[in-house]
């Protein structure tokens, strides 16, 4: 099994276990970005007050909104792109490598290398995987609604039917058609800086612990809880540099709002960043800002973790697979 597999499929696992934990989070914190409703602003409810609200008026089931598509989408992405990263990664240390024999560098990838490989590994995650995201981003954002059109208790028998993949899938085609799928990619693409930045921290941390462990001439290799950790401050850093484009991201893929005033409905990327300043100003990039260092970082840093211990546990079931299969 080759390294690039064996970090795929960790990623992919790492990003499964990392998204049940914190996927109400990520509904709430979609619903934030995506209200365009002034006057909420004024009433303003927290995170935790915010869950409790979709708990008593929509049920459980609505925090995990999009569940299903989410986790293929979560597999597909960090499949994808650790599949990638460590096919671009390899490629990158051999150049560096080649360099210091032609006597330039010290045979380490550079900080500027490890940006351009996570970014080029960004890129493809985000052209193959947008469509499902598309989908989620209206899953989380439904909500059941009375003949009012007021969000209210579920009662009984007055409980319209779920609101599935399926029912998701047709709303997008039906509004938009195939090209409806890639709602939000530009912003999406550029917000490859996200992920770039966020592993260009963490193995700029990580490189900077194991250089002092062996000054020390310490032998104790970095701890699980030390990845953790290090994967927390590394994805705070990327998502507070980040955040408006993931707003504009969520508004251009949500529902867009019919029969109301033109200025809740978003022709593309640009018309979406000149509404939002002129209606809502800067503030309006900002919404849930809170909300999503909090799932961000805690998914990274349990993504990170359960990657690392995967990467470690295969390696070490395949170092003792080829030592039983070598003749005695």
């Amino acid at each position: 099994m080759s390294d690039a597999l064996i970090n795929g499929l960790a990623g992919a696992g790492g990003g499964i276990i990392a998204q049940l934990i914190t996927y109400p989070l990520q509904t709430v914190n979609t619903r934030q970005q995506t209200d365009r409703d002034p006057k909420k602003e004024k009433k303003k409810a927290g995170t935790v007050e915010q869950m409790y609200q979709v708990v008593q008026q929509e049920g459980w089931g609505r925090l995990y909104g999009g569940l299903a598509p989410s986790l293929v989408g979560t597999a597909c992405s960090q499949g994808v792109y650790y599949y990638f990263y460590q096919i671009f990664r390899s490629k990158a240390e051999a150049t560096a490598l080649r360099r210091k024999k032609e006597g330039a560098g010290d045979g380490s990838v550079g900080m500027l290398s490890s940006l351009m490989v996570a970014a080029m590994s960004g890129c493809v995650n985000v052209l193959l995987t947008n469509p499902i995201w598309v989908v989620v981003t209206r899953m989380q954002t439904h909500t059941k609604k009375s003949p009012s059109n007021k969000v209210e208790p579920i009662v009984g028998g007055n409980e319209p039917p779920p609101f599935g993949t399926s029912n998701a899938v047709l709303e997008v085609f039906d509004e938009a058609g195939v090209w409806g799928f890639w709602k939000g990619v530009f912003p999406t693409l550029v917000m490859v800086s996200n992920p770039s930045i966020q592993f260009m921290l963490y193995e700029t941390l990580l490189k900077n612990l194991k250089q002092r462990r062996s000054l020390s001439n310490s032998n104790k290799g970095v701890t699980a809880l030390e990845v953790f950790l290090l994967g927390a401050l590394a994805k705070l850093g990327a998502t507070v540099v980040t955040y408006p484009l993931l707003v504009v991201k969520s508004r251009l893929q949500a529902k867009q709002a019919i029969g109301v005033d033109k200025k809740h409905q978003y022709k593309g990327t640009l018309d979406a960043i000149l509404k939002m300043i002129r209606y809502e100003g800067f503030h309006g990039f900002y919404k849930g800002m809170s909300t999503k260092i909090v799932q961000s970082v805690l998914a990274a840093a349990v993504l990170f973790m359960v990657k690392e211990e995967l990467v470690n546990g295969a390696r070490w079931l395949l170092l003792k697979e080829a030592a039983k299969s070598k003749p005695s």
